[in-house]
C-alpha cells in the first residue's frame, strides 16, 4: 500500500488543543459542544468554522491552528479561536472552559457521543474502554521536508517522550479518584487499538506494509487511525507528537510546542550532517513512559542505550541549553524558555493536587482552578500572544 507523504515546509508548526466544557455551578462536564459549534458555524462564511471542530464527546471542542512558521504564530491562532469559543460560552451564561488530561470527577456514563460514523464505529469496537475516553490532549505537528526523515526523527523523539509527558502531565484524578499517577490519561489512552507507543520500523516502505496489514485485517480503515503517541502524519507531511496531556494555558502550549519544534529541527540537522540519533531500546522507551506517567517531573528516566538514569527535570534543563541555538534560528527562544518556567512552577498535576488538598479534597475546587488558569494563566501570568516573525 503506497502512502503519499505530503509536501511540507521544514519545521513549520501546527497545534491542536482540545477544550472541555463544564457547568459553572457544579463543575461537571457539560454536553453542549453542539450548541457552541452551531453558533460558530452560523458566523462562518462557508457554513462551518474552518478550524474549530467537534471531538469524540459532546463536551469537547477542538481548536486547530493553521500552518505557521513560528510557534508564537500558532499559539496566537489558538488564542484567537479560544476567544471565539469563550464568547459563545459566556453568552450561554451557565458554562466555563477547562483543559487538562482528564476531568477530576465526571463519570463516563454521563457523557454523550458525537454523532459521527467514525466515532460510533470506534465505540462499537472498543466498548467500555472507548466510552471511558474522557481525555484531552495537545498535539504538535512539525513539518518534515523529506519523507525518509520522518521515521528516523520519530525514533529519535521517543528518547524525549517522557520529558514531554512529564511536563504536560495533568490527569492525576480519574472519576473522582486520586490515581497516584501524574498522567492517568497516558495509560488510559493506550488501551485503544493502535494507540500507545509506535513499533520500530526500518523505513517508509515498512510503515506502508504495517498500515496495509492493519487495513487488510480490518483493524483500521486508513492510516489516520494509527493513534501512536508519536506518529507520521502523511496527510500534512509532518511528525505529530500526541503524547501530551491537555494543557490549561497558552503559555504552556507555547513552551511544549517550542520544545517539540526545536527537537525535530535539531534531529533533522543532525541527519543532514550525516550524524546519528539516539534511539533507545523499545523496553527502555516503555519503562520511561510508565515512569513519566507515574511520577511526572519527579521521574528518573533512562537517557541512553547504556541504561544511564537521570532525573527528568535535570535532563530537561540541560536540554534547554543544547537547543538554545536552534530556538534562536527558529524564532522561538522566548517560548522555549517557558519550559524553565514550567519546571519552576510545577506541572499541572502538582498544582491540581495542591488545590485539592487546600480544599479538603473537594474536586470542584480543582475544576474552578483549571477554569481560572485557562482564563487568566498560572497565577495571573499574561497569555502568550504574539504573531509570526
Amino acid at each position: 500500500m503506497a502512502i503519499e507523504f505530503a509536501r511540507s515546509a521544514r519545521s513549520t508548526v501546527g497545534l491542536e488543543w482540545e477544550i472541555a466544557i463544564v457547568d459553572r455551578a457544579t463543575g461537571e462536564l457539560a454536553s453542549v459542544a453542539g450548541q457552541v459549534l452551531d453558533a460558530l458555524d452560523a458566523g462562518s462564511d462557508g457554513g462551518h468554522h474552518p478550524f474549530i471542530t467537534s471531538e469524540l464527546l459532546t463536551n469537547t471542542v477542538e481548536l486547530v491552528s493553521d500552518v505557521h512558521d513560528t510557534v508564537a504564530g500558532a499559539v496566537a491562532d489558538l488564542e484567537g479561536q479560544l476567544a471565539e469559543v469563550r464568547a459563545v460560552i459566556d453568552g450561554l451564561g451557565a458554562y466555563d472552559l477547562i483543559c487538562a488530561g482528564a476531568h477530576p470527577f465526571s463519570q463516563w456514563y454521563d457523557q454523550h457521543l458525537t454523532d459521527k460514523p467514525r466515532y460510533h464505529k470506534l465505540i462499537e469496537r472498543t466498548r467500555w474502554w472507548g466510552r471511558n475516553m474522557m481525555i484531552w490532549g495537545v498535539h504538535v505537528h512539525v513539518g518534515i521536508e523529506d519523507r525518509d526523515k520522518a521515521l528516523p526523527i520519530l525514533d529519535g523523539l521517543l528518547a524525549y517522550l517522557p520529558h514531554l509527558q512529564a511536563l504536560s502531565a495533568s490527569s492525576p484524578y480519574w472519576a473522582g479518584v486520586d490515581t497516584g499517577y501524574a498522567s492517568n490519561r497516558a495509560l488510559m489512552f493506550q488501551q485503544l487499538p493502535t494507540a500507545g507507543l509506535p513499533y520500530p520500523l526500518a523505513d517508509w516502505p515498512a510503515y506502508e506494509r504495517y498500515v496495509d496489514d492493519l487495513v487488510r485485517t480490518g483493524v483500521i480503515d486508513d492510516h489516520s487511525e494509527v493513534r501512536w503517541d508519536i506518529r507520521p502524519s502523511p496527510k500534512w507531511g509532518t511528525v505529530e507528537v500526541r503524547v501530551c496531556d491537555g494543557l490549561s494555558t497558552a503559555a504552556e502550549i507555547a513552551a511544549i510546542g517550542a520544545l517539540v519544534q526545536c527537537l525535530v529541527e535539531w534531529m533533522s540537522t543532525r541527519l543532514d550532517e550525516g550524524g546519528t540519533l539516539t534511539v533507545l531500546q523499545p523496553w527502555y522507551v516503555r519503562e520511561n513512559k510508565w515512569r513519566a506517567a507515574r511520577y511526572g517531573l519527579d521521574a528518573e528516566v533512562i537517557t541512553d542505550v547504556a541504561g544511564t538514569e537521570r532525573p527528568v527535570a535535570d535532563d530537561l534543563r540541560e536540554l534547554l541549553t543544547t537547543l538554545a541555538p536552534i530556538a534562536d534560528r527558529l524564532g522561538c527562544a522566548a517560548e522555549l524558555q517557558g519550559v524553565r518556567a514550567m519546571l519552576d512552577s510545577g506541572a499541572s498535576y502538582a498544582r491540581q493536587l495542591r488545590v485539592a488538598e487546600a480544599a479538603d479534597g473537594d474536586l470542584r475546587a480543582v475544576v474552578a482552578h483549571l477554569a481560572r488558569e485557562l482564563r487568566d494563566g498560572i497565577d495571573g501570568e499574561p497569555p502568550a500572544t504574539s504573531v509570526d516573525a
